[in-house]
């Protein structure tokens, strides 16, 4: 027995040893997922937003009725509506519309409006789902997240251009790609930027996995394109709000950035492509905004400056195919005099 002793006291010692080991391996596996989450950029944060963000209407409560007397009918549901504002000249804009460029700005810019709090509605009002269904596109919803972009990185949307002249262009969609992970770009638009060049946002990413990570309202302009023009049918379009600065089309654009995969994070022409996930997750959301294809563009074409040409390797035929799947909507309104501001 006292032979025995010591082998038995060594390999309990043996299978100690490993199960420490076993927990530090796991310990490191789960600090690794942490660190390298962390070492994403502080600012960067993906609220998950669904449709549970809004208000449920409230249920009535059971009343015990008398003889011939009515049920009491049940509350109804104060939904967001358009607010009107006041600009800096004291006329009222209804909804987040700014009423004319500065024409003498601040050397670096005016800020955007602040948007809090910040919930589903903001940036889409979800329609009856079982109503979409009927019209076709059903079973797939991707995930949906919020990282508020910096006010100094977008702006109000104009009813008038620098020089007076009314805007009433309709709204158009601008594809782009992000040309680095999400993270990176996320963290670019929740910092501050002083200068005006660097001063730069999408309304909305795409993650390589399908998600939808929104970054500014659709009513307020994000600075997605510098010198740009659209060529539609009736002419080219493009809207001056800077004195300085040549005019764009972010006035009247929603823009929309796939994440590029690993291998295109370079100045490269070309690269593998965009995942099914992000096709699928476009089309979902570009259907909701309720632009007409012949309305949908790309950052390439709208740029004047000959630099830009994301999103690189883009299969319009998959889009397309996508696109036709699910029903037209207008959950996202690009337009700021029909803003919720809840």
């Amino acid at each position: 027995m006292r032979k025995w002793t010591p082998i038995l006291l060594l390999t309990l010692y043996l299978l100690a040893v490993g199960v420490t080991i076993g927990l530090k391996n796991q310990d490191w596996i789960l600090a690794q997922g942490m660190t390298l989450w962390q070492q994403q950029p502080a600012p960067v944060t993906f609220e998950r937003v669904t449709e549970e963000t809004v208000s449920s209407p409230p249920k009535p409560a059971e009343v015990k009725l008398v003889d011939d007397e009515k049920p009491p009918e049940p509350p109804k549901v104060k939904e967001p509506e358009a607010k009107m504002m006041v600009n800096a000249n004291n006329i009222p804009v209804q909804g987040t519309c700014a009423l004319q460029p500065d024409p003498n700005p601040p050397v670096n810019g005016r800020p955007g409006p602040a948007v809090n709090p910040v919930t589903l509605y903001r940036f889409r009002r979800p329609t009856d789902v079982q109503t979409a269904n009927l019209q076709g596109g059903a079973g797939y919803t991707p995930n949906e997240y919020q990282a508020m972009a910096n006010a100094t990185n977008y702006g109000q949307r104009f009813l008038y251009d620098i020089n007076g002249q009314p805007v009433n262009n309709a709204p158009i969609v601008v594809l782009h790609e992000t040309v680095s992970d999400v993270y990176s770009a996320v963290n670019l638009f929740q910092n501050p930027q002083a200068s005006e060049d660097n001063q730069a946002s999408y309304h909305t990413l795409i993650m390589l996995t399908g998600d939808i990570v929104y970054i500014v309202p659709p009513d307020l302009r994000a600075f997605g394109a510098g010198n740009s023009v659209f060529a539609s049918s009736t002419g080219t379009e493009t809207v001056k709000t800077h004195a300085k600065r040549p005019p764009s089309v972010n006035n009247f654009a929603y823009h929309v950035s796939l994440e590029t995969p690993v291998d295109g994070r370079n100045n490269a022409n070309s690269h593998s492509g965009y995942t099914n996930a992000q096709y699928q997750s476009l089309a979902w959301l570009v259907a909701k905004t309720g632009v007409p294809d012949a309305r949908i563009t790309t950052h390439a074409a709208v740029d004047r400056s000959g630099e830009r040409r994301d999103p690189r390797s883009f299969d319009a035929q998959l889009f397309v195919q996508y696109l036709q799947s699910y029903p037209r909507t207008q959950e996202i309104m690009i337009s700021c005099q029909s803003a919720y501001l809840n």
